[in-house]
């Protein structure tokens, strides 16, 4: 007998899907769409060491006759509670994945692989998974190439473990820095955003894995910055801020996007036509898949009235896959009862099975071979160095002087792994990383003597530290004050059904970042800031670094320090890279994905807002502190105004050649970061904004070189959301800005006439 179409791989994906779909009864159609089973609850590892399947995961596929996707099998973290103790290593994750394929593949009526699903926030979140810096961190490189590099190292990692999908945040932007997932955007930038979030597809595509893009649309614009509040956004502000990540992502090749919690227009994400239907798939032409995020169905009821109907209303909307709910398991009764066609089901199913044959499941389920993680743990490093931002400078506490024989190490972040890699990260093993006091004392060498004290607790106002601390430094040549805040999760964290942390307001875990972990105060916590004062005051020259998932509001402190840097979350071998920076064995080559603001008072204080000429405020400027943008070097850089080879251009065809003269006029290597920026002066459909990112290039200039840096201008740089919401080259006059940050650009003048 021959075989059945949909194991043909030369048939068509579409005919394979076809063919499969009309052998399937409406049980296994629903399993196809579910994925309620958490992944750690698939296995156990018996008094033998060796890992063995559940009757919980035996029972999942049973009632489905099959299993549309498995999340997390590999997962591990405090919430899942998977340690070293019982969970999956490198070294056997091959064996368990394949033990779970082959139940499906070999045990059920149609053997249709099941798809892998793993979280990958920074980094496969695995034991043995390799951390990458968060994401806040990654921005701050402006370097996508670095990143796509990066990325493609850990989808190697994953598919070498099994893994076909990868979760990862990419799509929110940090509109408010008092949320607590800060860390996982790039940036406030649509177009900074756009530019790693498709760096991120192209690296994970390129060993074969697909990858879900979260969160679809607007998480980042929360109300007050509380973690899944109501989100009051305009189609417009969506349009322009938040949708172009989301874009570049599809148009990169994304295999998915997860429908984010927040509601736009009064329905939630997962249930929005608007969103999942009319804009994504009929828009933009999308044909992957819509995942919902964790348990995020079962909050319809209160819209649907019950958990079948709710189940209906998001896949009406067009949501594909559910996440842990217990609505899209209701599904062949919503069907029965007559709340959804089976056909509206039949395509949700098809897009999830073309997702499958897509990746080669079918003609080759299981895995290959391992591959060594060196390379992604090289590239985590790297990344690393090259976020560290150098706010500050005096000119002469940096790089640290060879006179600088006696060095104390200080603060409450100086010498901790877990709290630089940030939320959702797996237990690393014993030895793992280097702190910034590893760092330091590495590169200090035998020749200078590195003291330590921690000085204050993390949050709280306690000073008992502080006598110790201010000893340290006074009889040091220079104090390094490590501060911050912390995303790592300890013992005590209490969690949500859906994983993020319960905190308190008096913060008894430690965490001062993370999801679910939202600040209204964005100044150092008491104990901290008593510390930078106390140090600050021996006369001892004082460089502080801040280890940090959103951008602190932060007083003057020039006088205070001779040197100010933010490492972000730079993952685990980020205090070598603070160190190389420190030692001048690096430059510092970071820039502000994010604007710093003076305080929480002042928000929002992002650099693109729109252009309407506000005053600041009566008691304090309503500038940030340090603007989008922003970075020093140890050397002087200067620029020359933007010339363009064209002055005036049509809409229908704007193209022209920006050039900037950039020069390194001091004494050391730089490695400078070019911005573009367009800002709308006249003309157009809508209000404009101050200014946009459309444009920046990394480069490395020796001392007392001059560059010509060109930019080529297009019709996309030009774009503006039109009163359509569509993107179009609108006429009027607009200034093309060149600069090394966002508060400093010069202008050259474009007229774009009608087409």
């Amino acid at each position: 007998m021959s075989e059945p179409l949909y194991r043909d791989p030369a048939a068509p994906v579409p005919d394979r899907v076809r063919d499969l779909l009309g052998r399937m009864t409406l049980a296994e159609k629903v399993g196809q769409v579910n994925q309620r089973l958490y992944g750690w609850h698939a296995y156990e590892r018996g008094a033998d060491g060796h890992h063995r399947l559940t009757d919980a995961f035996r029972a999942e596929v049973a009632v489905y006759d099959g299993m549309g996707a498995l999340y997390g099998l590999q997962r591990a973290d405090p919430w899942s509670g998977v340690t070293f103790a019982d969970g999956i290593t490198a070294a056997d994750a091959a064996q368990v994945t394949d033990a779970v394929q082959r139940h499906v593949v070999e045990g059920t009526r149609l053997g249709i692989p099941v798809l892998m699903v793993e979280e990958v926030p920074h980094g496969h979140q695995a034991l043995d998974g390799t951390v990458l810096p968060a994401n806040l961190s990654v921005g701050a490189s402006w370097d996508p190439d670095l990143y796509e590099a990066a990325a493609s190292a850990a989808a190697q990692e994953l598919r070498a473990r099994g893994g076909h999908v990868a979760l990862v945040s990419a799509l929110d932007l940090v509109r408010d820095p008092r949320w607590g997932r800060a860390e996982e955007c790039f940036g406030e930038d649509p177009y900074l955003a756009a530019r790693f979030t498709e760096a991120l597809v192209r690296g994970m595509r390129s060993q074969g894995v697909g990858v879900v893009l979260k969160h679809f649309a607007g998480q980042g614009a929360t109300a007050g910055g509380r973690n899944s509040a109501a989100t009051e956004l305009g189609a417009r502000e969506l349009h322009e801020i938040h949708l172009a990540a989301a874009r570049a992502g599809v148009r990169a090749g994304a295999a998915g996007v997860m429908a984010a919690y927040n509601e736009f227009d009064g329905l939630p994400c997962a249930a929005s036509p608007y969103l999942l239907t009319g804009l994504l798939r009929e828009r933009w032409g999308f044909d992957g898949i819509v995942m919902a995020d964790g348990c995020a169905l079962d909050r319809l009821v209160r819209l649907a009235g019950d958990p079948a109907a709710a189940g209906a209303m998001a896949l009406t909307a067009g949501t594909d896959l559910s996440l842990w709910d217990e609505s899209f398991p209701r599904l062949g009764e919503a069907v029965e009862r007559g709340l959804v066609a089976e056909e509206t089901l039949d395509t949700a199913v098809g897009r999830v099975l073309t997702l499958k044959f897509r990746l080669g499941l079918f003609e080759d389920p299981y895995v290959k071979s391992g591959e060594s993680s060196f390379k992604a743990k090289e590239l985590s490093e790297r990344l690393a160095r090259a976020s560290v931002t150098l706010l500050e400078h005096d000119g002469t506490t940096l790089p640290l002087p060879p006179v600088a024989r006696r060095i104390a190490v200080l603060g409450p972040n100086a010498d901790s792994v877990p709290q630089q890699i940030g939320d959702y990260t797996a237990p690393q093993r014993p030895g793992t990383g280097s702190t910034v006091l590893d760092g330091i004392r590495a590169a200090a060498g035998a020749d200078r003597e590195v003291t330590y004290a921690r000085g204050c607790e993390l949050v709280g106002g306690d000073r008992s530290g502080l006598g110790e601390a201010v000893a340290l430094a006074a009889a040091s040549d220079v104090a390094v004050l490590v501060l911050g805040g912390s995303s790592a999760r300890e013992d005590g964290t209490r969690f949500e059904a859906n994983g993020a942390a319960v905190v308190s307001s008096g913060n008894p875990v430690g965490m001062t970042c993370g999801e679910g972990v939202d600040l209204a105060e964005l100044s150092l916590p008491e104990g901290q800031s008593a510390l930078l004062d106390a140090v600050a005051a021996t006369g001892t020259p004082v460089v502080a670094v801040l280890v940090q998932g959103r951008p602190h509001a932060l007083p003057d402190l020039s006088g205070r320090v001779g040197a100010l840097l933010s490492a972000w979350y730079p993952g685990p071998w980020g205090g070598r890279a603070v160190a190389d920076v420190l030692f001048g064995i690096a430059a510092p080559a970071g820039r502000l994905p994010v604007s710093v603001p003076r305080s929480a008072a002042q928000l929002p204080v992002f650099y693109n807002g729109k252009d309407h000429g506000y005053r600041g405020y009566v008691d304090q400027p309503a500038t940030a502190r340090y603007a989008f943008g922003h970075g020093l070097s140890y050397g002087t850089v200067t620029y020359g105004p933007p010339t363009l080879d064209r002055t005036s251009v049509s809409a229908g065809d704007p193209r022209l050649t920006c050039t900037v003269a950039v020069e390194n006029t001091g004494g050391t290597a730089v490695r400078e970061t070019v911005q573009l920026y367009v800002r709308r002066v006249s003309g157009g459909s809508s209000w404009p904004r101050v200014r946009e990112l459309r444009g920046f290039t990394g480069l490395d200039l020796a001392p007392g070189e001059r560059r010509d840096v060109s930019f080529e201008v297009t019709a996309e740089t030009l774009a503006s959301v039109g009163r359509d919401l569509e993107l179009a080259v609108e006429p009027g006059e607009f200034a093309l800005e060149t600069g090394p940050a966002s508060d400093r650009t010069q202008g050259a003048p474009l007229t774009v006439a009608p087409a």
